[in-house]
């Protein structure tokens, strides 16, 4: 089992950046394909960025590809989601969480061990 801490949201303008980490503990971080996903008030939680174990391959939500990236530090048993050109319609509450499932990986059923989540709003 593995707990996972996310740090890095917070209020940033239209066209900004911010960069999201997401601590692992407590299990074999480097063992687990990992996601990020998000919500907004009222919405479903969705599929943002995904990355295999190895960071060898990764896969985006079309609308953030482009202007996101998702990579790893399995040294540092750390995720990462580097956002860029943020969108008032990426403000949400950012969540990471370990791919357990063998399913589609845009879906939140096959991940297990969510973070808290962390804060991001975008102002316009």
């Amino acid at each position: 089992q593995v707990q996972l801490v996310e740090s890095g949201g917070g209020l940033v303008q239209a066209g900004g950046s911010l960069r999201l980490s997401c601590a692992a503990s407590g299990g074999t971080f480097r063992r687990y394909a990992m996601g990020w996903f998000r919500q907004a008030p009222g919405q479903e939680r969705e599929f943002v960025a995904y990355i295999s174990w190895s960071g060898g391959r990764t896969y985006y939500a079309d609308s953030v590809k482009g202007r996101f990236t998702i990579s790893r530090d399995n040294a540092k048993n750390t995720l990462y989601l580097e956002m860029n050109s943020l969108k008032p319609e990426d403000t949400a509450v950012y969540y990471c969480a370990a791919f357990i499932g063998s399913g589609s990986y845009y879906s939140p059923r096959e991940y297990d061990y969510w973070g808290q989540g962390t804060q991001v709003t975008v102002s316009s």
